[in-house]
Protein backbone atom coordinates (compact mmCIF):
# COMPACT_ATOMS: atom_id res chain seq x y z
CA UNK A 1 0.00 0.00 0.00
CA UNK A 2 0.83 3.70 -1.24
CA UNK A 3 2.73 5.53 1.79
CA UNK A 4 -0.01 8.78 1.41
CA UNK A 5 -2.10 6.24 3.07
CA UNK A 6 -0.85 3.70 5.74
CA UNK A 7 -2.94 0.89 6.86
CA UNK A 8 -1.97 -1.18 10.26
CA UNK A 9 -4.58 -3.76 11.98
CA UNK A 10 -3.55 -4.47 15.70
CA UNK A 11 -5.89 -6.71 18.11
CA UNK A 12 -9.08 -6.28 16.21
CA UNK A 13 -8.97 -2.57 15.08
CA UNK A 14 -7.55 -1.49 11.88
CA UNK A 15 -5.99 1.99 11.89
CA UNK A 16 -6.49 4.08 8.25
CA UNK A 17 -4.34 7.42 8.49
CA UNK A 18 -4.26 9.16 5.15
CA UNK A 19 -0.94 10.53 5.29
CA UNK A 20 -0.04 13.62 2.92
CA UNK A 21 0.29 15.99 5.29
CA UNK A 22 2.26 18.46 3.34
CA UNK A 23 -0.61 18.93 1.32
CA UNK A 24 -3.06 19.04 3.87
CA UNK A 25 -3.75 15.39 3.27
CA UNK A 26 -5.56 16.06 -0.36
CA UNK A 27 -6.11 13.29 -2.69
CA UNK A 28 -3.86 12.55 -5.71
CA UNK A 29 -4.78 9.62 -7.77
CA UNK A 30 -1.85 7.84 -5.47
CA UNK A 31 -3.91 8.57 -2.49
CA UNK A 32 -7.39 7.86 -3.88
CA UNK A 33 -6.18 4.14 -4.93
CA UNK A 34 -4.47 3.32 -1.70
CA UNK A 35 -7.19 4.45 0.89
CA UNK A 36 -10.18 3.06 -1.41
CA UNK A 37 -7.66 -0.52 -0.82
CA UNK A 38 -7.45 0.11 2.50
CA UNK A 39 -10.95 0.42 3.40
CA UNK A 40 -12.26 -2.31 1.65
CA UNK A 41 -8.98 -4.57 3.04
CA UNK A 42 -10.67 -3.69 6.48
CA UNK A 43 -13.82 -4.10 5.44
CA UNK A 44 -12.95 -7.59 4.34
CA UNK A 45 -10.81 -8.94 7.13
CA UNK A 46 -13.24 -10.67 9.28
CA UNK A 47 -10.21 -10.37 12.18
CA UNK A 48 -11.19 -6.50 11.80
CA UNK A 49 -13.96 -5.69 14.36
CA UNK A 50 -13.50 -1.74 13.93
CA UNK A 51 -11.74 0.65 11.90
CA UNK A 52 -10.29 4.35 12.59
CA UNK A 53 -10.19 6.23 10.10
CA UNK A 54 -7.69 9.63 10.75
CA UNK A 55 -5.03 11.67 9.23
CA UNK A 56 -1.17 12.94 9.57
CA UNK A 57 -0.49 16.46 10.30
CA UNK A 58 -2.73 19.58 10.79
CA UNK A 59 -5.56 18.51 8.03
CA UNK A 60 -8.09 15.74 8.13
CA UNK A 61 -8.57 15.87 4.22
CA UNK A 62 -9.25 19.09 2.27
CA UNK A 63 -10.51 16.93 -0.95
CA UNK A 64 -9.57 16.80 -4.11
CA UNK A 65 -5.52 17.47 -4.88
CA UNK A 66 -6.51 20.46 -7.40
CA UNK A 67 -2.95 20.91 -8.51
CA UNK A 68 -3.32 17.24 -9.66
CA UNK A 69 -6.82 17.86 -11.33
CA UNK A 70 -6.15 21.19 -12.98
CA UNK A 71 -3.22 19.03 -14.91
CA UNK A 72 -5.92 16.07 -15.62
CA UNK A 73 -8.18 18.98 -16.67
CA UNK A 74 -5.50 20.00 -18.95
CA UNK A 75 -4.60 16.72 -20.58
CA UNK A 76 -8.68 15.75 -20.65
CA UNK A 77 -9.06 18.91 -23.17
CA UNK A 78 -5.89 17.80 -25.33
CA UNK A 79 -7.15 14.47 -25.60
CA UNK A 80 -11.22 15.35 -25.93
CA UNK A 81 -12.53 12.99 -23.46
CA UNK A 82 -13.55 13.74 -19.64
CA UNK A 83 -11.58 10.93 -17.96
CA UNK A 84 -11.01 13.08 -14.95
CA UNK A 85 -14.43 12.84 -13.51
CA UNK A 86 -14.26 9.28 -13.50
CA UNK A 87 -12.59 9.53 -10.45
CA UNK A 88 -16.02 10.06 -8.54
CA UNK A 89 -17.01 6.68 -9.66
CA UNK A 90 -13.26 4.98 -9.84
CA UNK A 91 -11.95 6.29 -6.28
CA UNK A 92 -14.57 8.29 -3.84
CA UNK A 93 -18.10 5.93 -4.55
CA UNK A 94 -15.53 2.65 -3.83
CA UNK A 95 -14.49 4.32 -1.01
CA UNK A 96 -17.29 5.71 0.81
CA UNK A 97 -19.17 2.54 0.25
CA UNK A 98 -16.85 0.58 1.64
CA UNK A 99 -17.08 2.78 4.94
CA UNK A 100 -20.95 3.04 5.17
CA UNK A 101 -21.56 -0.43 3.67
CA UNK A 102 -18.67 -2.75 6.15
CA UNK A 103 -20.11 -4.73 9.06
CA UNK A 104 -18.36 -2.84 11.72
CA UNK A 105 -18.27 0.05 13.16
CA UNK A 106 -16.00 3.09 12.01
CA UNK A 107 -14.57 5.92 13.90
CA UNK A 108 -13.28 8.86 12.21
CA UNK A 109 -10.75 11.13 13.97
CA UNK A 110 -11.55 14.23 12.56
CA UNK A 111 -7.80 16.65 13.65
CA UNK A 112 -7.91 19.18 11.38
CA UNK A 113 -10.02 20.76 8.34
CA UNK A 114 -12.29 18.18 6.47
CA UNK A 115 -13.47 19.49 2.96
CA UNK A 116 -15.25 18.34 0.01
CA UNK A 117 -14.38 14.97 -0.22
CA UNK A 118 -12.84 15.03 3.40
CA UNK A 119 -16.10 16.13 4.83
CA UNK A 120 -17.63 13.07 2.53
CA UNK A 121 -15.38 10.52 4.12
CA UNK A 122 -15.88 11.82 7.97
CA UNK A 123 -19.43 11.64 7.39
CA UNK A 124 -19.28 7.99 5.88
CA UNK A 125 -18.18 7.10 9.66
CA UNK A 126 -20.47 6.01 12.00
CA UNK A 127 -18.99 7.91 14.83
CA UNK A 128 -16.46 11.08 14.84
CA UNK A 129 -14.41 12.50 17.78
CA UNK A 130 -13.52 16.08 16.91
CA UNK A 131 -10.89 17.84 17.10
CA UNK A 132 -11.37 21.10 19.09
CA UNK A 133 -9.23 23.14 16.31
CA UNK A 134 -11.17 20.97 13.27
CA UNK A 135 -13.13 22.76 10.61
CA UNK A 136 -15.97 21.16 8.14
CA UNK A 137 -16.37 22.93 4.93
CA UNK A 138 -18.46 21.07 1.64
CA UNK A 139 -16.32 23.60 -0.71
CA UNK A 140 -18.30 21.77 -3.74
CA UNK A 141 -20.25 24.79 -4.96
CA UNK A 142 -16.77 27.10 -4.67
CA UNK A 143 -15.45 25.26 -6.96
CA UNK A 144 -18.18 25.00 -9.62
CA UNK A 145 -18.94 21.32 -8.64
CA UNK A 146 -21.63 19.47 -7.24
CA UNK A 147 -21.82 17.17 -3.74
CA UNK A 148 -19.71 13.99 -4.46
CA UNK A 149 -18.09 11.23 -1.88
CA UNK A 150 -21.66 10.91 -0.79
CA UNK A 151 -22.39 14.33 1.01
CA UNK A 152 -25.43 14.41 -0.68
CA UNK A 153 -26.72 11.50 1.34
CA UNK A 154 -25.09 11.83 4.82
CA UNK A 155 -25.47 15.42 5.37
CA UNK A 156 -28.82 15.89 5.05
CA UNK A 157 -29.40 13.07 7.41
CA UNK A 158 -27.36 13.89 9.92
CA UNK A 159 -28.25 17.95 10.17
CA UNK A 160 -31.62 18.54 7.84
CA UNK A 161 -32.27 18.74 4.35
CA UNK A 162 -32.93 22.50 4.85
CA UNK A 163 -29.61 23.14 6.66
CA UNK A 164 -27.29 20.63 4.13
CA UNK A 165 -28.61 22.94 1.65
CA UNK A 166 -27.66 25.95 3.11
CA UNK A 167 -23.98 24.69 3.47
CA UNK A 168 -23.67 23.25 0.01
CA UNK A 169 -24.69 26.55 -2.24
CA UNK A 170 -23.23 28.60 0.11
CA UNK A 171 -19.54 26.80 1.57
CA UNK A 172 -18.15 27.89 4.79
CA UNK A 173 -16.08 26.86 7.44
CA UNK A 174 -18.15 25.27 10.03
CA UNK A 175 -16.02 25.22 13.70
CA UNK A 176 -16.09 22.05 15.51
CA UNK A 177 -18.75 23.54 18.66
CA UNK A 178 -21.27 24.47 15.65
CA UNK A 179 -20.29 21.12 14.08
CA UNK A 180 -21.26 19.13 17.01
CA UNK A 181 -24.49 21.49 17.76
CA UNK A 182 -25.20 20.36 14.13
CA UNK A 183 -24.85 16.92 15.08
CA UNK A 184 -21.57 16.75 12.94
CA UNK A 185 -19.44 16.16 15.28
CA UNK A 186 -20.08 13.24 18.08
CA UNK A 187 -17.69 14.52 20.53
CA UNK A 188 -14.71 17.24 21.02
CA UNK A 189 -11.47 17.00 21.97
CA UNK A 190 -8.71 19.36 22.38
CA UNK A 191 -6.42 18.94 19.90
CA UNK A 192 -3.61 17.17 21.72
CA UNK A 193 -5.68 14.13 23.01
CA UNK A 194 -7.56 13.55 19.19
CA UNK A 195 -5.01 10.84 18.67
CA UNK A 196 -6.04 9.42 21.94
CA UNK A 197 -9.20 9.84 22.37
CA UNK A 198 -10.34 8.55 18.48
CA UNK A 199 -8.50 5.40 19.36
CA UNK A 200 -9.82 4.90 22.38
CA UNK A 201 -13.63 4.88 21.43
CA UNK A 202 -12.36 3.02 18.27
CA UNK A 203 -10.82 0.42 20.77
CA UNK A 204 -14.16 0.12 22.67
CA UNK A 205 -15.93 -0.81 19.43
CA UNK A 206 -13.28 -3.61 18.39
CA UNK A 207 -13.93 -4.69 21.68
CA UNK A 208 -17.86 -4.62 21.77
CA UNK A 209 -20.83 -6.87 19.80
CA UNK A 210 -19.67 -7.09 16.03
CA UNK A 211 -22.40 -8.02 14.90
CA UNK A 212 -24.89 -6.09 17.10
CA UNK A 213 -23.01 -3.48 15.54
CA UNK A 214 -23.23 -4.43 11.85
CA UNK A 215 -27.13 -4.84 12.11
CA UNK A 216 -27.15 -1.64 13.79
CA UNK A 217 -25.38 0.01 10.99
CA UNK A 218 -27.93 -1.84 8.55
CA UNK A 219 -31.03 -0.94 10.53
CA UNK A 220 -30.54 2.87 9.95
CA UNK A 221 -29.64 2.45 6.62
CA UNK A 222 -31.98 0.62 5.48
CA UNK A 223 -35.03 2.90 8.01
CA UNK A 224 -33.81 5.70 6.00
CA UNK A 225 -35.39 4.80 2.42
CA UNK A 226 -38.14 2.87 4.04
CA UNK A 227 -41.39 2.83 5.68
CA UNK A 228 -41.97 2.21 9.41
CA UNK A 229 -43.72 -0.85 8.40
CA UNK A 230 -40.82 -2.08 6.17
CA UNK A 231 -38.45 -0.93 9.21
CA UNK A 232 -39.94 -3.03 11.51
CA UNK A 233 -39.47 -6.37 9.47
CA UNK A 234 -36.19 -5.36 8.90
CA UNK A 235 -36.07 -5.07 12.95
CA UNK A 236 -37.62 -8.41 13.09
CA UNK A 237 -35.13 -10.02 11.02
CA UNK A 238 -32.20 -8.35 12.70
CA UNK A 239 -33.04 -8.92 16.15
CA UNK A 240 -33.10 -12.95 15.15
CA UNK A 241 -30.18 -12.88 13.52
CA UNK A 242 -28.17 -10.73 17.16
CA UNK A 243 -30.48 -12.94 19.27
CA UNK A 244 -28.63 -16.33 17.95
CA UNK A 245 -25.29 -14.95 17.86
CA UNK A 246 -22.24 -15.86 20.59
CA UNK A 247 -22.06 -12.28 22.04
CA UNK A 248 -26.11 -12.21 23.33
CA UNK A 249 -25.64 -15.05 25.18
CA UNK A 250 -22.11 -14.19 26.80
CA UNK A 251 -23.89 -10.83 27.48
CA UNK A 252 -26.93 -12.26 28.94
CA UNK A 253 -24.61 -14.51 31.24
CA UNK A 254 -22.76 -11.42 32.34
CA UNK A 255 -25.57 -9.38 33.40
CA UNK A 256 -26.72 -12.16 35.18
CA UNK A 257 -23.72 -12.21 36.82
CA UNK A 258 -23.19 -8.95 37.08
CA UNK A 259 -19.81 -9.16 35.57
CA UNK A 260 -18.17 -6.77 32.10
CA UNK A 261 -18.77 -9.26 29.08
CA UNK A 262 -15.69 -10.17 26.83
CA UNK A 263 -17.08 -10.23 23.19
CA UNK A 264 -16.03 -12.56 20.55
CA UNK A 265 -17.63 -10.90 18.15
CA UNK A 266 -19.60 -13.67 16.57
Amino acid sequence: MADSVLYEVHDGLATITINRPEAMNAMNTEAKVALREAALAAAADEAVRAVLLTAAGRAFCVGQDLKEHIGNLAADREAGTGQTMSTVREHYNPIVRALTGMRKPVVAGVNGVAAGAGLGFALAADYRVVADTAKFNTSFAGVALTADSGVSWTLPRVIGPGRAADLLLFPRNIDAREAYDLGIANKIVPAADLATEAAQVARALAEGPTLAYAALKESLAYAAGHSLDEALDKEDELQGRAGASEDHAIAVQAFIAKEKPKYLGR
